[in-house]
């Protein structure tokens, strides 16, 4: 009876960011996942992008906090109480059934606790669909035909690899390298070469700014004035970090990424493996925006690599559409 009316609604619960899709209406809220708290009383204080201008930024009595850590919950009930948020704010009526994307290599244990929360914080049901093949349905792929995929999804958590022919994911990758590992190498890296300590925030802007998967392609990027506290006076301090600097900072995590690709293809048939040569391999996630990216792993794997169209935006949009085919996603998820 409290469904009656009320529309069906995808969600892609990132690490660093949580997508709304309404079915009719489309993506309705693109928020970052942070919450925050009063440490006194657990009262929630302020939910995304005004919570996340907190970050770094708090007294005592306050603290930010990202409830998802690497694709999976952290924080249970935080969860509960931002996922109740962006619902209402969504504009959610009635108890909506809700489909939520998780990385494809959470436990039985991890996806229990997605739809439980869901639940918790007003869905009528909830069923959860895997990251990379909403990926492929966000970018346009014919994941139905029996023609092999190849998605990369680069989140803040996780980076999902996966291959997709007749509706279902062949061979499938999940590390925990992405996003959020290149911010925190980039603040290593200043750490230890300039003796200055960055926040988050700092390390994601110049991520985005001047942040290259190649060295050598790097060198026209830069230099970007950064600042933070000087580790030997204490004080605050400006410098001039250059793309060459943040290249060096990321390739570990960049490595990981092409070996998890590597991993996925060869695990795969010969005729997908043709397949994917001849369509090449798509990447979507904000991680698929750093420069340079599509052009360093096609060296790598000697297959062509593209961008999807709305790389942000592509889980969210998959994660709608598969609402279309609820039925099937409600025995899928039993």
């Amino acid at each position: 009876m409290f469904g009656f009316g009320a529309k069906n609604i995808g969600i892609d619960l990132g690490t660093a960011n949580t997508l709304v899709y309404v079915e009719g209406k489309g993506i309705v809220l693109n928020e970052p996942s942070v919450v925050a708290k009063d440490t006194s009383t657990g009262d929630v204080l302020a939910v995304g992008s005004e919570a996340r201008d907190m970050i770094g930024r708090t007294p005592a009595s306050i603290k930010a906090i990202r409830p998802m850590k690497d694709g999976v919950i952290a924080d249970y009930d935080t969860t509960v109480a931002m996922m109740k948020y962006f619902l209402q704010k969504s504009g959610a009526t009635g108890k909506p059934y809700v489909m939520v994307c998780v990385p494809s290599g959470v436990t039985e244990v991890e996806k229990r606790a997605v739809t439980d929360a869901t639940r918790v914080a007003g869905a009528k049901d909830a069923y959860v669909i895997e990251e990379p093949y909403a990926a492929a349905i966000g970018a346009g792929l014919p994941v139905m035909d029996p023609t092999g995929s190849m998605v990369v999804d680069i989140g803040g958590g996780t980076t999902d690899v996966a291959t997709i022919s007749l509706g279902g994911i062949v061979s499938a990758r999940s590390i925990r390298m992405a996003g959020d590992k290149m911010d925190e190498a980039i603040i290593s890296y200043v750490r230890q070469e300039f003796n200055l300590l960055i926040g988050e925030r700092t390390a994601e802007e110049i991520k985005m700014e001047i942040g290259s998967a190649s060295v050598e392609g790097a060198k026209d990027l830069g230099p970007m004035s950064v600042r933070g506290r000087d580790l030997v006076s204490g004080l605050p301090k400006t410098i001039d970090v250059s793309g060459e600097d943040v290249a060096k900072a990321v390739q570990e995590v960049v490595q990981a990424i092409i070996e998890a690709i590597k991993d996925t293809l060869e695990e795969t048939s010969p005729e997908i493996a043709a397949d994917v040569i001849d369509r090449g391999i798509v990447l979507t996630g904000g991680g698929a925006l750093l420069k340079n990216l599509p052009g360093v792993i096609s060296d790598a794997t000697g297959v062509p690599v593209f961008i999807a169209q709305d790389p942000l935006e592509c889980v969210a949009i998959g994660t709608g559409e598969s609402l279309k085919h609820i039925e099937l996603m409600k025995r899928r998820s039993r």
